[in-house]
C-alpha cells in the first residue's frame, strides 16, 4: 500500500473541502421536507391564498422591507423565480409578485436591509391586505419553519491581462505610440 507525504494529503484535503464546500445550503430542513408541497406555485398561492391555508411551501426573492412587529418580524418579499437549489435568481421584472413572511422568533430587522436574498419553507396562513402605493394589495402570508439567508451576488467582471494582444493593440502594448511611447 503506497502513503502519501503531507502536501498530497494536505492537497486532498483542500479538494474534498472545496467539494464539500460547493454541494449548497440545506434550504428545507430534514422534518419538514415531507410536509413541503412542490406542486404548489407561487401563482397558485397568489390567486387563492386562503385555500392553500396550512400548506408547507417553499419561495423566495429579495427582500423589500423587514418591520418588528408586537409578536413578529414582517419580512416583505418580493418573489423570484428559484433554482434548483432553491436560491433565488433572475431579475426583479420576472417577479409574479410580493409575499409577507411571519418570523415569530426575534430576527433583528436590520439584519435584512432591503435587497437581501432569502428563500422560506413556511406553512401558509391566508392573506393580509395592504396599502401599496395607492391600492389594496392581498399579500400571501406564511409563519416561516426555516429561513436561509443568500451570500451577496458580486459582479464579475472580466479584465484583459497586460499586456493586450488584439487586432488593434501596436507592437509596444498600446493602440498608439503617441510623442512619449513610441520610438524615437
Amino acid at each position: 500500500m503506497k502513503s502519501f507525504g503531507p502536501a498530497t494529503l494536505l492537497a486532498l484535503w483542500v479538494a474534498g473541502a472545496a467539494v464539500t464546500g460547493c454541494t449548497g445550503a440545506t434550504v428545507i430542513p430534514p422534518d419538514l421536507e415531507e410536509r413541503v408541497d412542490r406542486n404548489l406555485s407561487f401563482d397558485q398561492l397568489k390567486e387563492a391564498p386562503a385555500s392553500y391555508q396550512g400548506r408547507f411551501v417553499v419561495v423566495g426573492g429579495s427582500v423589500l422591507s423587514a418591520r418588528r412587529m408586537k409578536d413578529a418580524t414582517r419580512i416583505e418579499v418580493l418573489q423570484l423565480p428559484l433554482e434548483s437549489s432553491f436560491e433565488p435568481t433572475g431579475r426583479p421584472i420576472e417577479s409574479r409578485g410580493r409575499f409577507l413572511a411571519f418570523q415569530k422568533a426575534f430576527l433583528d430587522p436590520a439584519a435584512l436591509p432591503p435587497g437581501t436574498r432569502l428563500t422560506v419553507v413556511g406553512e401558509v396562513t391566508g392573506a393580509v391586505t395592504l396599502a401599496l402605493d395607492e391600492i389594496e394589495y392581498a399579500y400571501p402570508a406564511l409563519d416561516v419553519h426555516a429561513i436561509t439567508i443568500w451570500p451577496v451576488q458580486v459582479p464579475i467582471y472580466w479584465y484583459r491581462p497586460f499586456p493586450y494582444f488584439g487586432a488593434y493593440w501596436g507592437p509596444y502594448w498600446g493602440p498608439y505610440w503617441g510623442p512619449y511611447w513610441g520610438p524615437y
